[in-house]
């Protein structure tokens, strides 16, 4: 069972065997990869630099754990990258759509026969 919920960026959220798949990726290409390429047009240089200076904190906070400086300083350059990319990362929801999104998590958050339930059911 799958729900698409309208909005400025339309999502879908789909039933699986051990929960629900929500799919953001008109989100993902409208708002990030879109700010992203043009950014890589303006200063392609400059994003370069910005994203291999991540790239490198990434690095070090894998080598050096996930309480030392560089995961700090990584989350904190990754937040600032999604705030100016990606509107801080949210997807909003107007109107009719909040309502869709609840009735379509309400349906697959209901009790639902496992299918190997039902194949024993169906050979009894």
């Amino acid at each position: 069972m799958k729900f698409r919920i309208e909005g400025p960026f339309p999502l879908t959220i789909e039933a699986t065997e051990s929960g629900a798949e929500l799919d953001i990726s008109t989100f993902l290409i409208r708002a990030l990869l879109t700010q992203l390429v043009t950014d890589a047009a303006e200063d392609p240089e400059g994003l370069g630099e910005e994203l291999a200076g991540i790239g490198d904190l990434l690095k070090s906070a894998i080598h050096q754990g996930r309480d030392s400086h560089a995961r700090h300083e990584f989350d904190e350059q990754m937040q600032r990258l999604v705030d100016r990319l990606a509107g801080g990362g949210t997807i909003p929801l107007y109107g009719a759509a909040v309502g869709e999104l609840r009735d379509a998590c309400a349906v697959i958050a209901a009790p639902r026969p496992v299918p190997a339930q039902q194949d024993r059911r169906r050979s009894a």
